[in-house]
């Protein structure tokens, strides 16, 4: 099986773990409707208290997926099945295994910042792997695709809608909370898929054109990346650089520069941030 493939499989699930034991354990106890299908089931729960959140999101979700295919497209509609049935499958064994019928404490606030962050970053971890976990996730993408907002924004105003609800079935005090973790959801999931996104801008100046081309083999054949070089003067030395320029990972990064301290410590090294890189070997111009 494809490495890549791999990668993708086990993060899309760890991601709909933690979503999962997310809802369960924080959210759906304390009634936060605080957007999804995971809170759409919940409100729905609210008329069948027989039937598991898990298999009413479950439910609902199958209604929905034929648009991950016709707006998507093949591929990502797939995922979306996945992504789907993994995530209502486990919430579904998350309330088997751990039943609770009521909060685990009495620090309501307490609990909401955990019903956001788990869920949230494992929803990030989905998105950030390709897929969906359903429902209005599928909308957001869709929205996301052929508008260029960001995911959590075209989440955003579904997401308040369904808090609204919280309060019309549960209370006025689940509404505040659900609405106050609808906006920490939002601004977690941006400040996760930020941080999954990061690549490092590498620029590497040496004086040694023996070293720049131990550099260059290293960059191709250890680390599997490109580079471009050019020639360059220093302004006070008047002394000729070779300039090398790549973009690698966050451990590509610290690989390289452990390689040049080893040949080189006189070589000059910036490194910068960047969460968008289009090209071979990374993003894909929409």
């Amino acid at each position: 099986m494809n490495t890549s493939k791999v990668k993708s499989f086990l993060g899309i699930n760890l991601g709909c773990l933690m979503f999962a034991i997310g809802v369960v354990i924080f959210r759906n106890p304390n009634n936060f409707a605080t957007g999804g299908m995971a809170g759409i089931s919940l409100l729905f729960s609210s008329f069948f208290a027989n039937i598991p959140v898990g298999a009413i999101m479950m439910i609902l979700n199958v209604l929905v997926l034929g648009l991950g295919y016709l707006f998507l497209g093949k591929e990502s509609g797939s995922r979306s099945v996945y992504g789907t049935f993994a995530l209502s499958g486990l919430i579904w064994i998350v309330e088997i295994l751990i039943p609770l019928d009521a909060p685990l404490t009495n620090q309501p606030f307490l609990e909401l910042i955990y019903a956001v962050l788990i869920p949230g970053f494992g929803m990030a971890l989905v998105f950030h792997f390709g897929a969906t976990t359903g429902g209005t996730d599928i909308v957001a993408q869709i929205i996301s695709k052929y508008t260029r907002l960001k995911i959590s924004t075209s989440l955003l105003l579904v997401d308040f809608l369904i808090a609204l609800g919280a309060g019309l079935l549960f209370s006025m005090e689940a509404m505040l909370y659900s609405v106050l973790g609808v906006f920490l959801r939002t601004f977690a999931m941006d400040a996760v898929m930020e941080a999954l996104r990061i690549r490092k801008i590498v620029v590497v100046i040496t004086e040694k054109e023996e070293i720049s081309e131990k550099i260059q083999g290293f960059i191709k054949e250890n680390l599997h990346r490109g580079a471009t070089v050019h020639k360059a003067v220093g302004v006070y030395t008047h002394h000729d650089k070779n300039v090398i320029t790549t973009v690698l990972t966050r451990r590509q990064a610290y690989e390289l520069q452990q390689f040049i301290k080893e040949h080189d410590t006189g070589a000059f090294i910036t490194v910068s941030n960047s969460t968008e890189i289009i090209g071979q070997g990374f993003g894909k111009f929409d």
